[in-house]
């Protein structure tokens, strides 16, 4: 994710070799979805044993936590993901503790949903393709419809993709034989998209059978769902026959991404403006170069915070303002 936003924020102009063309290609949009699955997959864990009426409430609570921080960060990078994901949270309560019927019929829902509102309603309103700008995301029609429809992680379908993480709760996720279902589901679910991709190209609807983010057609949505099932599995098999292996000192990262999320916008690209890099002057090499930089920094920062304190900042301060009364 910090690969893909450091590219739309610095807008190179001048492509990279095909490999680093590919990367991004391949990354761009499945991060994303991966982390909105994991969030689903914990949203499912942390409410499975709480009373319906106070996993609702804890629920909500998170959601009006992440929402103003999400509108904030906005006003500094409108790509932000938080206040999506506020929307995904208060949208998923009636289907917290639900079982997998349920939730299969709500990504259904909602996939057939969002493919009806791509073919009926006019996906390129607001939008300058050119620049990646937001004509009126600051009027309420326009948040309505970035928020909804075709903004850059709108609820149909990304909704979808939360209710996926959900359904991936109910299964035995410790066992060897699931781990390797799971991948090779998620192997198949991404073979379907290329496909499908590949079977519509030269057709009237290849702008919706594609695999890109924008828009999130069928393509993406299955994309989306077996990228994060693959890399599901991918961990947990890893972690299986390498449980002590030089893999671990990354996880306080991985237990305070909103914070290191949050750390890329205002620390990586602040200081990326200040030495004039949000230009579109710099090359695709650089922004993976700094990117990169990023990384190598803020994943041991990670590691020591992590010696005083298990969540981040901005994990804590949720803990603590969200938690059960």
């Amino acid at each position: 994710m910090v690969l893909v936003n450091f590219r739309l924020a610095l807008h190179p102009v001048h492509p990279g070799p095909a490999w680093l063309e590919w990367l991004f290609a391949a990354l761009e949009g499945k991060a994303s979805a991966t982390f909105v699955v994991l969030a689903g997959l914990g949203l499912a864990l942390a409410t499975r044993a709480q009373a319906p009426i106070a996993a609702r409430y804890w629920t909500t609570r998170r959601a009006l936590f992440l929402l103003p921080i999400g509108l904030l960060n906005m006003l500094v990078f409108p790509a932000d993901i938080i206040h999506y994901y506020a929307f995904y949270f208060l949208l998923a309560l009636p289907w917290l503790q639900s079982g997998k019927r349920a939730l299969c019929l709500g990504i259904l829902s909602l996939a057939g949903l969002s493919n009806w509102a791509l073919l009926n309603f006019d996906y390129g309103a607001g939008w300058d393709w050119t620049t990646l700008q937001y004509a009126d995301l600051w009027t309420a029609n326009g948040f309505f419809r970035n928020t909804f429809f075709n903004g850059f992680h709108p609820v149909l379908p990304w909704l979808a993709l939360l209710l996926y993480g959900m359904l991936l709760a109910h299964l035995p996720l410790q066992h060897v034989r699931t781990q390797w279902a799971l991948a090779a589901t998620g192997l198949s679910m991404a073979g379907a998209a290329f496909l499908l991709a590949w079977l519509g190209q030269d057709s009237q609807w290849s702008w919706l059978l594609g695999t890109g983010p924008l828009p999130p057609g069928p393509g993406y949505l299955l994309l989306g769902m077996g990228s994060a099932s693959t890399v599901i599995s991918a961990c947990l098999l890893i972690e299986r026959h390498w449980p002590n292996g030089p893999w671990t000192w990354m996880l306080p990262a991985g237990r305070m991404t909103l914070s290191l999320y949050l750390a890329h916008i205002f620390i990586g690209m602040g200081l990326l403006e200040e030495v004039g890099a949000l230009n579109g002057t710099w090359s695709l090499q650089e922004a993976a170069l700094a990117a990169c930089a990023f990384l190598a920094a803020a994943t041991p920062a990670a590691w020591l915070w992590a010696l005083w304190k298990p969540q981040g900042p901005v994990e804590s301060l949720m803990r603590r303002l969200t938690a059960q009364r």
